[in-house]
């Protein structure tokens, strides 16, 4: 009888460790979701390219804008460079109904400069790469409410938020459907 309390006991404890971890996981996407959403203007950001120059988002005025938020210490961010790199070449010409041309401006939430020049050299990326190298204490990843890697948001010619964490066939159809025919 006192084993059967017992176990009982634990089950209770497995059950209520795994119901907040659900919670806690709930918690952290419903933080993802909040903070940016479709139609808002996105914040301007203002960093320092591996070279040492600053690039603006606002410097890609009137384009379609891929704002790929990663790090070189993110599996799932690397993984997804090579397709990345595929949809700029397909898109960076093309012409769409809510900005001319693609452009993507990779935000890396990269803190060791080597780390990232290397991984941006490794996976071939092309486009403007910034970062100010703060990791998770980056101000703009506090502005766009960063909860997770990797993060994306596709903004508009006059920099109003059109798609949010678009990846793979899903971000390669909203590209599509943007196109002028």
């Amino acid at each position: 009888m006192i084993m059967a309390i017992l176990l009982a006991i634990e089950q209770m404890k497995i059950r209520l460790l795994l119901a907040l971890l659900l919670l806690f996981d709930v918690s952290i996407s419903y933080s993802q979701i909040q903070g940016i959403e479709l139609g808002n203007q996105a914040p301007e950001i203002r960093l320092p390219t591996p070279e040492g120059d600053t690039v603006s988002l606002s410097s890609f005025k009137g384009k379609l804008v891929l704002i790929d938020f990663w790090a070189s210490w993110c599996g799932p961010c690397v993984e997804e460079q090579p397709e990345l790199v595929r949809l700029y070449k397909k898109y960076r010409q093309v012409s769409f109904t809510n900005g001319n041309r693609l452009e993507i401006y990779g935000v890396s939430l990269d803190n060791k400069k080597a780390a990232w020049v290397n991984m941006i050299n490794k996976k071939k990326i092309s486009w403007s790469q910034v970062s100010d190298l703060r990791y998770w204490s980056s101000p703009v990843a506090k502005a766009y409410n960063i909860q997770e890697l990797p993060f994306n948001l596709l903004v508009d010619g006059n920099g109003v938020v059109i798609g949010k964490n678009l990846h793979g066939i899903d971000l390669d159809d909203a590209l599509t459907q943007s196109r002028i025919k």
